[in-house]
Order: C-alpha cells, then structure tokens, then sequence
C-alpha cells in the first residue's frame, strides 16, 4: 500500500468537508467531532473496501451524485428549534450524519479504486493510517478555529456560511460524479 496515495486521497476527498470541521468544532466539543468524524471516515472505507466491487458493478459513478441533494436539503432545513430542544441529540451522530451526508458519494467513488484488490491486512493497516491521519487533521482544524479572526467570522456569520457551504458541496457533488452533464447529455 502506498501511503503517499492513501494521505493523499484522504486530503482531496476531505478538503471541501474541512471547512465543515470549523463550523462542526464551535458547535461541538472537540471529542464528539473527532470521534463522529472517525467514526464516518471508518464507515466510508469498510463500504469502499467491502461493496466497491459490487457498486462498481451495478451503479455507474454518475448515481452516487444524487447524493449532492443531502447537503442542499440540510442547508434549506429549519434549523431554527430551541437549543434545549437540541440536546436530546447526539453531537457525534451529527457530525457522523453530516459526513455521511458531504462526503459519501466522493469518498465511496474515490477511495473504491484504491482499495479494490488490497488484502484484508492492508485493509487493516489503511484503517488505522487513515483514523491518525482524522485524528490529526481535526486538531489542527481546531487550532485554525481557534483564531480569533477566524472565530469572530464564524460567530457573525457562520450559520449563513455554513448553509453556503452545503449548497456548494451539494452542487460540487452533483458535478464531480458527471452527474450533471450524464443528465446534460439525454438533453
């Protein structure tokens, strides 16, 4: 396993879900979001490596865009509710909700190639690699959230930032899987 390819498969497939950390990390303590990140990267890469060749398959790249849709709907949802009507929900199922939902489709169609083919032990050893490398990104994420430049921006203007940010991820999805020019070419 070339470990370069797995650190850098990990940083483009992620680099659009970094910024979500920020906003994810101010609304959450730092080991429920390192914890549901984990947790979504793990089930990402068990999918990629168990179902790849299966998806691969069945199900042209394209479909996996129709993921895109997720974020778009979380960035449109009333989110307005009370905060004590908030905690009966678990931080680390959100940030694991909000993962699944930003980056599934990219992960799935990028990381299946590279792991289609790999032994169980490299798996393993991918998995453990992989799980450094989130715990390591979601420090220095906090350490960049923690400018107070960066702070004051997101306290003044988070909430509409971060619905941004799903729109464009939910649009980056739909175009990256070929979704949009799949659908472009019936026209």
């Amino acid at each position: 396993m070339n470990y370069g390819v797995l650190a850098l498969t990990f940083l483009s497939v992620n680099l659009d879900f970094f910024f979500m950390l920020i906003f994810l990390l101010k609304k959450y303590s730092l080991p429920k979001v390192m914890l549901g990140y984990l947790l979504g990267n793990l089930i990402l890469l068990t999918a990629s490596y168990f179902i790849g060749q299966i998806l691969a398959a069945f199900l042209p790249e394209w479909i996996l865009g129709i993921l895109g849709i997720l974020p778009i709907y979380m960035a449109f949802r009333d989110d307005d509710d009370d905060d004590d009507t908030k905690t009966h929900r678990s931080p680390v199922l959100s940030v694991l909700i909000t993962y699944l939902s930003v980056c599934a489709g990219c992960n799935l169609s990028i990381f299946l190639p590279v792991l289609v083919g790999e032994t169980m032990s490299n798996f393993l050893i991918t998995l453990l690699f992989i799980g450094v490398l989130t715990v390591l990104v979601v420090f220095v994420i906090k350490w960049v959230a923690d400018i107070p430049s960066v702070s004051k921006l997101m306290t003044d203007h988070g909430e509409k930032l971060m619905k941004i940010c799903y729109v464009l991820i939910g649009l980056y999805v739909f175009w990256d899987s070929g979704l949009i020019s799949h659908i472009l070419s019936w026209i």
